[in-house]
């Protein structure tokens, strides 16, 4: 019985051990994690201006990381149809092709003295069949980044190492992007978000943008996210522009849904 009496003590203590330290175990993360993404919005937007003429499109990837080293990698797809408004635009008869973006990405990310944050990579813009080989150009774009955050702010730096989108001659173009995303709780992010676009050689087509919006996470509806921003640009009239003439800089409202798992 006193042995009985002794192990149900031991249990009853090293039970108690292992759920005082549950907390703490349950904010260790694995080293090695796989998440996909799936989602949708009402206009694509990138950098404020729109890759779809407005409409909505489908969206959706997946994300690799080592959490010791901070090392991770990534791919993320998107239907566009700016790549055809572009080739036609230019008068080749010949009807643009590329309807989906692809991106390829990898990098490092890690903490630094003082609280600081960093995140440095490259990312590669993939567009499948696009034919903008057909009037000297290529519509896909590799760049590199780096990112400096503290707390709920950051900054970041984007260098084309290719030009830009299949403009001509605009390798070494930048995006400056500074913002900061607040957690006010209940699930609630509020981010901000200034833009600015230089494209080399081609002052014309260059902009700034703004975002101001909000996302809420349900976790009753198995981590379900809403989003709403207000999007706009000062691009010039002109520069950036749907088959009717529409400035696709344009301010508007971007409704989005999304689901990680």
């Amino acid at each position: 019985m006193k042995k009985l009496i002794l192990a149900a003590a031991i249990a009853a203590s090293v039970t108690a051990s292992l759920t005082a330290g549950l907390a703490h175990a349950e904010d260790v993360k694995p080293d090695n994690e796989v998440s996909y993404n799936i989602g949708a919005v009402n206009d694509y937007r990138f950098r404020g201006i729109s890759q779809t003429r407005f409409d909505p499109a489908l969206q959706g990837g997946a994300d690799y990381t080592n959490n010791p080293t901070g090392l991770y990698a990534g791919t993320w797809l998107s239907n566009i149809k700016w790549i055809k408004d572009a080739v036609d635009s230019a008068n080749t008869g010949t009807g643009g092709k590329g309807p989906v973006e692809w991106d390829l990405y990898a990098g490092k990310r890690g903490d630094l003295p003082g609280g600081f944050t960093y995140d440095v990579g490259g990312l590669y813009y993939y567009y499948p069949t696009n034919n903008y080989s057909q009037i000297g150009r290529n519509a896909n774009t590799f760049e590199l980044y780096g990112q400096l955050g503290y707390g709920p702010a950051y900054f970041k730096y984007s260098h084309a190492m290719t030009n830009l989108f299949g403009t001509v001659d605009s390798k070494n173009s930048a995006y400056y992007d500074a913002g900061a995303n607040f957690d006010v709780g209940a699930g609630v992010t509020l981010g901000l978000h200034l833009g600015h676009q230089t494209v080399e050689h081609t002052s014309f087509a260059s902009y700034t943008d703004w975002k101001i919006g909000a996302t809420k996470t349900f976790d009753q509806l198995a981590g379900i996210t809403l989003g709403l921003a207000f999007v706009g640009t000062n691009a010039k009239d002109g520069a950036y522009v749907s088959p009717s003439g529409k400035n696709l800089g344009r301010n508007g409202a971007v409704f989005s849904l999304a689901k990680t798992f």
